[in-house]
């Protein structure tokens, strides 16, 4: 089946041209000003030499640039790879090298001198939006350079669209491949259990290289020919004034940032567009809950369940189903989840069958890119293992209670001990270091790394520092405790779960 997710836009700038789109703090932006501009740069991605199937990979903020190379991409056929902005030289030179991508668009004019200083020998166009640099295209150039009627390249619906890189299970980067069709249905099944509409303003704050907020916010909206207020970084006092000035009806964020707005001065502000409050990417506190239901109503709470591997849908807790506190909610239309045993078989109903989550349906990517192995240890016979553990009870909601995976999730990001473990272990004087996640109430849960090593030479200082270097900002441990010996198991294995219980009786204590 044929079928190009730029068409989501090609359609919305023919029925409503004159719509408003997207809004920032100082421009608005059309459907027609958005499909002129996105079909320039695909015009001229094509002249470039670009094919269907070709990866362009890019690194910015959630900026209108964005939204457009993204679709413009799209348009040539291309597969889009969005990356995080906070990672490091290396760590862009890592995923660069792994997608092969054709052309990357930085804003970062430190990131694009380190891939030209680089021995990477990648053969690709290098677009700088802003700052220029010798041997760099000025992104500017690419909106004149093409031709505005350009439509879009007739694509095979289960050619992989954008890749989303996750660290997963085992710390390496690893590029969850989302098909043009499986993009459509996943914003299909979440527009229609949240009843969002064009009429909907929705807040697109969190990143647009995640996919929470690419599939669910992005493309949703455009899918339903609504408006998307961008903020590059988050604010709570621009938020709360931007929901006045603009309407904005549906909120979206992780639980860092509902913390900060119920923090946030909110007196004498008119916040009575906001009809929906969705929150992902780690548990939110059942109190917190409760006192955003009391201070914005009547918007009703949400709470969502997904993975980069799931385009970032699974289940929703709210909008079509009564909200359940503590419960990730049921099955969005057309996902199934079920709750297996060690041996794979179904556990039934009760919060004594606790199990390993697993999910099947029309959002579950195809696969890992360049990564058979992982791809098969993770997808087995149809379904994905999520590597959470829960338990579902007779009404057909599900409960997390942990997680099988050795993955901390600190401000909605994921982030996993061994890679900053490895970074850690670059130190001089360094024996063992173990990497743990401890409860916060703020970000879900904060970064700790425990080390066992020479206190004449080392420092949790020093340590914190050559992490920050190296690492991206979510990523670095704040806080380092020194042991004189590591606990371990029966195995040898250090024993994380100790640690992390340690963690915690340390942060109690003070």
């Amino acid at each position: 089946m044929n079928f190009n997710f730029a068409q989501a836009l090609v359609e919305a700038s023919r029925l409503w041209p004159d719509r408003c789109f997207l809004l920032t703090e100082t421009e608005t932006l059309t459907y027609a000003d958005v499909d002129r501009r996105s079909s320039a740069v695909a015009a001229w991605l094509c002249d470039t030499g670009c094919k269907s199937g070709d990866r362009l990979m890019m690194q910015l903020a959630n900026t209108p640039e964005f939204v457009i190379i993204y679709f413009a991409a799209l348009r040539a056929g291309m597969t889009v790879v969005p990356i995080n902005p906070l990672l490091s030289n290396d760590e862009v030179l890592t995923v660069l090298a792994d997608c092969g991508a054709k052309v990357f668009v930085t804003g970062k004019s430190q990131t694009a001198q380190a891939i030209l200083e680089s021995e990477s020998g990648l053969d690709m166009s290098l677009v700088l939006v802003g700052e220029q640099l010798a041997r760099t295209i000025e992104y500017s150039s690419l909106e004149s350079a093409g031709v505005p009627s350009w439509p879009y390249q007739v694509t095979d619906g289960n050619q992989t669209a954008f890749i989303i890189y996750t660290s997963g299970t085992t710390g390496e980067p690893k590029g969850a491949e989302i098909s043009h069709l499986q993009a459509l249905m996943s914003c299909i099944a979440e527009s229609e259990t949240l009843f969002i509409s064009h009429s909907d303003v929705s807040l697109a704050v969190l990143p647009l290289f995640h996919a929470f907020g690419l599939s669910s916010i992005l493309n949703t909206a455009v899918r339903k020919g609504g408006s998307v207020y961008l903020m590059g970084r988050f604010d709570a006092e621009r938020l709360l004034a931007a929901i006045e000035d603009h309407k904005i009806s549906i909120l979206a964020g992780v639980p860092t940032m509902y913390f900060e707005l119920l923090s946030a001065e909110r007196r004498g502000l008119d916040l009575s567009s906001v009809r929906i409050m969705i929150s992902g990417g780690a548990p939110m506190p059942v109190d917190v809950i409760r006192q955003l239901q009391r201070e914005f109503r009547p918007a009703k709470y949400v709470e969502g369940y997904g993975m980069s591997e799931s385009t970032a849908s699974g289940a929703i807790n709210g909008g079509i189903f009564d909200l359940k506190l503590g419960s990730i909610g049921r099955a969005i239309w057309g996902v199934e989840l079920a709750i297996r045993n060690e041996h794979g078989r179904d556990l039934a109903p009760g919060s004594e069958n606790v199990g390993e989550l697993v999910m099947r349906g029309p959002n579950v990517m195809t696969g890992y890119l360049n990564r058979p192995d992982a791809t098969r240890e993770v997808l087995r016979e149809g379904w994905l293992h999520t590597g959470d553990l829960a338990y579902q009870d007779e009404e057909g909601y599900f409960f997390i209670v942990g997680r099988v995976k050795d993955l901390i999730i600190r401000g909605g990001y994921n982030v996993h001990p061994r890679d900053i473990e490895e970074i850690i272990y670059e130190l001089d004087g360094v024996q063992q270091v173990a990497v743990v996640g401890r409860p916060d109430e703020r970000l879900g849960e904060e970064v700790v790394a425990f080390v066992l090593g020479d206190r004449e030479v080392l420092s949790a200082e020093l340590i914190i520092g050559h992490c920050r270097r190296k690492l991206a900002a979510y990523k670095y441990p704040r806080e380092v405790y020194f042991v004189d010996e590591m606990p371990k198991g029966n195995t040898g294995k250090i024993a994380k779960a100790e640690l992390a219980k340690r963690a915690q009786g340390i942060i109690s204590a003070q």
